[in-house]
């Protein structure tokens, strides 16, 4: 296989990124008006906060989140279950040579900052920042 000579491997190329973000767009739109033909998708409120694509763009992970969080395994199980009419939507939009397959999961980034503030507002955690701070005013 040919090596890219424009990508080094660090990261997304500008290609996954905008069809990605395209993705997000698009399924954000449909979930919002309400287009999916399933009464328990339409009443909950979904957030599709990224999606992330695959090299040759044939797979695409959608990272959602109800709103609120609640009741996430089932809106998951509802985007699962409705995972190719979601598909079709994506497809009128993007002019690629393959529908992207649609991979559905949460979004633990909430959670995770949730988790960091936490421990930085941890007494133990100020103290050795604080301690820090002075030791680096002291070498200046």
């Amino acid at each position: 296989m040919a090596k890219n000579r424009f990508q080094d491997g660090s990261g997304p190329s500008q290609r996954m990124l905008r069809v990605g973000e395209t993705i997000r767009r698009v399924l954000a739109q449909v979930l919002q008006r309400g287009e999916v033909h399933d009464s328990e998708l339409q009443r909950m409120s979904i957030t599709v906060s990224e999606v992330r694509t695959s090299p040759d763009l044939k797979v695409a992970t959608v990272f959602v989140m109800p709103l609120g969080g609640d009741h996430a395994e089932e809106a998951l199980e509802a985007l699962r279950r409705n995972r190719s009419e979601l598909r079709r939507a994506v497809n009128k939009s993007l002019a690629l040579k393959y529908s992207p397959e649609l991979r559905f999961v949460l979004d633990e980034t909430f959670d995770r900052m949730d988790d960091t503030r936490r421990i930085l507002s941890d007494d133990r955690v100020q103290r050795d920042v604080q301690q820090g701070n002075d030791a680096d005013e002291d070498a200046d």
